[in-house]
């Protein structure tokens, strides 16, 4: 009879040894390694050049603490490629695999359906950039990005801000053409209206002669914008890009097109990529609005640590400020954002 209890209290030792979930091992020295918790990035499509500056501070915040010592983080991002099918795959996946703790840049925010599963699953997750609207964050959600309506509201005051107020041709209105990012997305609904909407508040009789979907993709943006001043020629006096990829696109083709920004067109976008900073300095885009990757993958990332260590958020979307972009501040954008 001890012979048996001996044997099954070995077997019982060895099933507590494997069903163990806790990452440590021993090192070299005979000591143990930190835990390791394993962070899931859900990213939207990584060819997007805002995105593609989101989630490289994500993993710059991450390896920064791996280099510290103590808990070690394991940061998988994969690429939804702009479809809300791979994304949901790549979420299941994450959520089967048992990730401590998920980030996720929607594909698709206007069902909800992903993020319910997300919360079903009971791993802390933080929502970036693309906000779901009217949808309740539980305990272990939240949201972290930047309040849309702001973008393009200070799209609007740049063009008004200038000299003539966006009539470049003195005919009493503003006609612009509008390039789209993605229809369903808040954030290109919001910048869409509002950059609009601050002109009209103030006063400035607006004509839109063309709007176009451009998924806010640059090439996408340079095609929209080279067909649109072929047919309308010269009368187009704004140039209004739901971001800056966009305007980049839209700058090769009034390049092309023989106009000059600042003399016989306007150029706005939204994000304040390094190169569209530089264009602001030069006089070759008219402006921009800074969308801070940095303090929203900052942000973000402490929300998760706080998750990560139970603690509640109590306020369940949290935007970090945006900043007009002009002549008069783009060079001191460059030093503080790029270091340049």
């Amino acid at each position: 009879m001890k012979k048996l209890l001996s044997i099954l209290l070995a077997v019982l030792m060895v099933f507590a040894l494997v069903g163990c979930s806790n990452t440590t091992e021993p090192t070299e020295e005979g000591g143990e390694t930190a835990d390791t918790v394993k962070i899931g990035v859900c990213i939207y499509q990584f060819d997007d050049n805002f995105m593609t500056l989101f989630r490289n501070n994500i993993q710059a915040y991450f390896d920064d603490l791996n280099t510290k010592g103590g808990t070690q983080y394991e940061v998988t991002i994969v690429d939804g490629a702009n479809d809300a099918a791979t994304q949901t795959e790549q979420v299941n996946t994450f959520i089967s695999q048992g990730v401590d703790a998920l980030i996720v840049n929607l594909v698709q925010t206007s069902s909800d359906a992903l993020a319910k599963a997300v919360e079903d699953s009971g791993i802390p997750c933080v929502f970036i950039n693309r906000e779901i609207a009217d949808y309740q964050y539980s305990d272990k959600t939240c949201y972290v990005g930047a309040d849309a309506k702001d973008s393009g509201t200070y799209q609007g005051q740049i063009i008004f801000n200038q000299p003539d107020h966006g009539d470049l041709n003195g005919d009493g209105k503003v006609s612009y053409i509008m390039i789209m990012g993605d229809p369903e997305n808040s954030d290109a609904k919001n910048r869409t209206e509002y950059s609009i909407k601050y002109l009209e508040d103030n006063g400035v009789e607006v004509e839109c002669l063309y709007q176009e979907t451009g998924n806010w993709d640059q090439a996408k943006g340079q095609e929209l914008v080279a067909s649109a001043l072929a047919s309308l020629t010269d009368k187009i006096e704004v140039v209004f890009c739901n971001n800056d990829g966009m305007a980049l696109g839209a700058f090769e083709s009034i390049k092309n097109a023989g106009r000059t920004v600042g003399k016989d067109i306007y150029l706005v976008g939204v994000d304040a990529l390094s190169e569209c900073c530089e264009m602001v300095i030069d006089g070759t885009m008219t402006g921009t609005v800074l969308n801070d990757a940095i303090g929203q993958a900052t942000a973000c990332c402490d929300t998760v640590l706080k998750l990560l260590a139970g603690e509640t958020i109590a306020t369940k979307v949290n935007y970090v400020p945006y900043l007009m972009v002009t002549t008069e501040n783009a060079a001191q954008i460059l030093k503080d954002v790029y270091g340049k």
